[in-house]
């Protein structure tokens, strides 16, 4: 089940359950949106993967007990800042590359 952290691990901008600017890779690794397309250029920092914007999880009981009251959102944050000048010569060579490619 996806832990729907937070906040962004970079600018640790608020990213609410139901935020529809969250980011996530497949390692679950928690990015705004500003900061995937104007920093990161659609490459996790952490894995080298792509981003998809995040599910909402339900807020309300719609069907089965599957929603935020029962399975609530996690309240760890995990600020990490990107060393930038790092991470641009680390994508140099793989951002052009489709993330379904690397």
């Amino acid at each position: 089940m996806l832990q729907l952290r937070p906040t962004c691990e970079h600018c640790n901008c608020a990213l609410p359950p139901a935020s529809t600017e969250a980011r996530i890779c497949s390692y679950e690794c928690t990015f705004c949106a500003s900061c995937v397309d104007t920093v990161l250029h659609n490459v996790c920092p952490n894995c080298g993967g792509g981003f998809q914007p995040r599910p909402v999880r339900p807020a309300h009981n719609l069907k089965g007990g599957n929603f935020l009251g029962k399975d609530p959102a996690s309240t760890t944050v995990k600020h990490r800042p990107v060393d930038v000048a790092a991470h641009e010569a680390f994508t140099a060579a793989i951002r052009t590359i489709p993330p379904e490619q690397r």
